[in-house]
């Protein structure tokens, strides 16, 4: 969120409007962060000293000053500014929709889903809306209790530059920057965190079955947060193990090397809000292999390989990987031409998500609201 808040910043900044970030600071935390009641007092920080230095700072806005909030966990403090020109991006639902137990594979505990509501209370109390994909727009739309007067969609905009490097170049760079031998038929790569719905056990399953089936020894390069203990159990199990690398901290230059370098992208994730890394490897020219659901559907459009989502028993997991590693082996088997249409495919779809034409929209929907805000009163 914080690079989302920075990219809205920016862009508003650039287009001649004043902006101001409104954040609660630390206080009480900061004399207690090394208790147990730490968490507590962040909590006093937050939902006590914060919203009355919002109600003092409320004073001396304009009438014209629209109030956005990056995200709808934000709710708490929607109800601050309800009455006023206000926006709510909302980037997924899944915490939401696991606390009302519509997500089985993601249990929340009593304490998670009181907040959950804390946070729905907070942004049902909104009237303006901006989703990241039809698919997030839907989920809002279950949440909401009446209709809001606005609701749009407006993709993400990519954040970082991303080109289509040589891919020997790229694995060559990138190898020198982790240290890893890659050589030049390349990796496999997959780029996402420990989140359940990241599903890089799934990652894990679809290349061991690949790998069995293969003649090459292409290695599995994961990106993203360190293994947890379940995960790098389900590594050290493989066969392959040896060939499997989980590798985080990994800068934005390098990520961009990573894409370039790779001859495909794995993303079989069993939910997503948006699905950055679809757009960010189609962008550098990377193929993508993702999950034949919304809205990972929506941000690759007919420019990637879709696979089934993950099922939950045992039996049929199997049979679901043994599926994918089939397009994992058409993928990695392409012949130069085929490739070729493939990569300017993904190029062509990735333009969809630059930067300027997301700021653009949200520019205009900002406008929009705050002159229906302005008629009213």
């Amino acid at each position: 969120m914080p690079r989302f808040a920075n990219m809205l910043s920016d862009g508003m900044q650039k287009r001649g409007h004043t902006v101001q970030i409104w954040y609660p600071q630390p206080n009480f935390f900061k004399l207690f962060k090394n208790g147990s009641l730490s968490k507590w007092f962040g909590y006093i920080d937050q939902f006590v000293v914060f919203p009355l230095q919002v109600k003092r700072r409320l004073k001396s806005c304009n009438k014209n000053t629209l109030f956005v909030f990056t995200d709808h966990a934000l709710g708490p403090w929607v109800p601050l500014v309800s009455n006023r020109a206000h926006v709510i991006h909302c980037h997924d639902f899944l915490a939401q929709r696991s606390a009302i137990k519509k997500i089985k594979l993601n249990e929340t505990s009593f304490t998670g889903r009181l907040y959950q509501k804390f946070i729905w209370k907070g942004y049902s109390k909104g009237e303006n809306f901006i989703s990241v994909s039809n698919k997030t727009n839907e989920d809002l739309q279950q949440f909401l209790i009446a209709k809001p007067k606005l609701c749009e969609v407006v993709y993400n905009g990519l954040n970082r530059s991303f080109n289509n490097l040589n891919p020997i170049e790229a694995r060559t760079l990138f190898g020198k920057a982790t240290g890893l031998d890659l050589d030049k038929e390349g990796y496999i790569l997959h780029i996402g965190g420990n989140q359940w719905y990241k599903n890089r056990k799934g990652v894990i399953e679809i290349y061991d079955s690949w790998r069995r089936i293969s003649n090459k020894r292409l290695p599995l390069l994961l990106i993203g947060k360190s293994a947890t203990p379940e995960l790098s159990k389900k590594r050290e199990s493989s066969k392959y193990a040896d060939d499997i690398f989980f590798l985080n901290d990994v800068a934005d230059e390098q990520l961009q090397l990573a894409y370039s370098g790779a001859c495909l992208l794995l993303f079989p994730s069993l939910a997503e809000g948006f699905g950055w890394p679809i757009a960010e490897a189609m962008a550098s020219g990377c193929p993508v292999i993702t999950t034949d659901q919304a809205p990972m559907t929506e941000v690759a459009s007919d420019a990637a390989f879709l696979i089934p989502q993950r099922p939950e028993t045992p039996e049929e997991v199997i049979a679901w990987a043994n599926e994918a590693a089939l397009i994992v082996n058409q993928v990695v088997n392409l012949s130069p031409v085929q490739l070729k249409a493939i990569v300017k495919a993904g190029i062509t779809n990735s333009k969809r998500f630059e930067t300027n034409i997301a700021l653009d929209k949200i520019e205009n929907i900002y406008k929009t609201i705050q002159k229906n805000y302005l008629n009213q009163i």
